[in-house]
């Protein structure tokens, strides 16, 4: 008599060497979605390591069977739930929390077997009654069409349990299939709708979960066709190590597309930085030699940045700049560029259709932005701006040529801003001299 399943122990090992890979790679990109994924890739471990016990008589068998089987769709559901671009929602984690408990129940009812077959409709019923009521109930905050699918697959395998399961010989081996092809399914759907992209890694993991899915299908149609073919135990996991292969490929694919962006973006405002900036002011330029059209630069310098940063501190500056990025961002075109290119120095590139009038309604209303006080928690600040505007190839035809223009111009009109500060300043003083001088000669009358 056979006590433990020993055939299932290579597949533990490998499985548990790949979960730590993947807990390797994930650790230097640690996400909502890589988290769900290790924790996924434990309950396959669970799987497997369930499944040793299979073999053993009795209770222990079949509890064994229990958290093996929904330990599988524990997994697949998780990947999927990873996978929706919602998942945080509080509707979200209702269906991925009821779908775990129908799942568990099914299976649970399916593998004890001799339970009444009212309870295996009642709990065929749940698949396509859970989710439609979750998706009722939330319709008016999120109505989305991956929702309406997984109702689909849902309501389907409701039905196809329901005609299918209460077959005598092989209708309880037939549901589980449907289950588990179902849940892999959904992870195929899914990942193609969060990874739309032509990488190795998206095209993987959607492969990989198609052919999980497809296994719980082939593997009864040539039980029941062919069943003098044999095949191993190992062919029918290996859909489970090119879907590995294919996550990990898809974290190192996000964590280089990631540090790309921290290269050529500031990690405060998450604006281009200066190097993004001088590559598309370049290319802005090219275009606009080869269709003899114009390009306008506009650099904005923040005109009472500094006294921020010394009266309220650091962390009030970096709200400051952070707001100035967005309000900047939202005035501009999508095809335009707004870049940080200083410490308190903005820098906006303005690509054809445009000319200088155009140039100069953007810095005005740039201007007028910043001369409105800026809600900032418990501060309030007043800042200002002053911007130089540069137009090629009127201005210049070459950019550092053109971006020297823009700068001097810049400092022109902070330099008589400051004049005229000054002039109003040197007004308010004579005109309080004049009162104070006054004041005293009416006292001298009244003594």
């Amino acid at each position: 008599m056979r006590v433990v399943n020993w055939t299932e122990l290579p597949d533990l090992g490998a499985v548990a060497l790949l979960a730590a890979a993947f807990a390797s790679v994930a650790r230097r990109n640690q996400t909502h979605v890589s988290k769900i994924w290790l924790i996924g890739w434990l309950m396959i471990a669970l799987h497997f390591a369930a499944f040793l016990f299979l073999t053993v008589p009795g209770t222990v068998g079949i509890v064994a069977a229990i958290v093996g089987l929904s330990a599988l769709t524990w997994a697949g559901l998780l990947f999927m739930w990873a996978s929706v671009p919602y998942s945080r929602e509080t509707s979200s984690r209702w269906m991925i929390a009821l779908l775990i408990g129908a799942n568990t129940l099914y299976l649970a009812l399916a593998t004890i077997g001799s339970v009444p077959a009212w309870s295996l409709n009642l709990a065929a019923g749940l698949f396509g009654v859970l989710p439609l009521a979750v998706v009722a109930a939330a319709r008016a905050r999120r109505n989305h069409p991956m929702r309406w699918i997984v109702v689909a697959l849902y309501c389907t395998l409701s039905v196809f349990l329901i005609f299918i399961q209460n077959r005598p010989g092989n209708g309880i081996d037939l549901g589980e299939n449907a289950v588990l092809c179902t849940v892999y399914l959904g992870c195929c759907v899914y990942s193609w709708y969060s990874y739309r992209r032509a990488t190795a890694g998206a095209f993987i993991t959607v492969a990989g979960f198609l052919a999980w899915a497809m296994v719980f299908v082939v593997a009864p149609l040539m039980h029941a066709f062919w069943p003098a073919v044999q095949v191993e135990g190992e062919v029918w996991n290996l859909p489970k190590y090119l879907v590995a292969i294919g996550m990990i490929l898809l974290l190192l694919e996000d964590q280089i597309e990631h540090n790309k962006h921290l290269a050529l973006h500031d990690h405060l405002t998450g604006l281009p930085n200066r190097r993004l900036y001088q590559d598309r002011l370049f290319s802005a330029l090219e275009r606009a030699r080869r269709s003899a059209s114009q390009t306008a630069l506009l650099v904005i310098d923040l005109d009472r940045f500094k006294q921020v940063n010394d009266t309220l501190g650091h962390h009030v500056g970096d709200l400051v700049l952070q707001r100035v990025a967005t309000l900047f961002a939202s005035r501009v075109r999508r095809s335009d560029t707004v870049a940080r290119t200083g410490g308190d120095e903005f820098s906006v590139i303005l690509e054809e259709p445009t000319s200088r009038e155009d140039a100069e309604l953007v810095g005005q209303s740039l201007v007028q932005m910043l001369a409105e006080p800026l809600e900032l928690g418990r501060h309030t600040v007043r800042i200002g701006a002053s911007v130089g505007i540069a137009v090629f190839p009127e201005d210049a035809r070459e950019m550092e040529s053109l971006c020297i223009a823009a700068d001097l111009r810049m400092y022109d009109v902070k330099h008589d801003s400051y004049e005229s500060l000054g002039q109003e300043v040197a007004r308010s003083a004579q005109g309080l001299s004049l009162i104070q001088s006054r004041k005293r000669v009416d006292l001298q009358v009244v003594d």
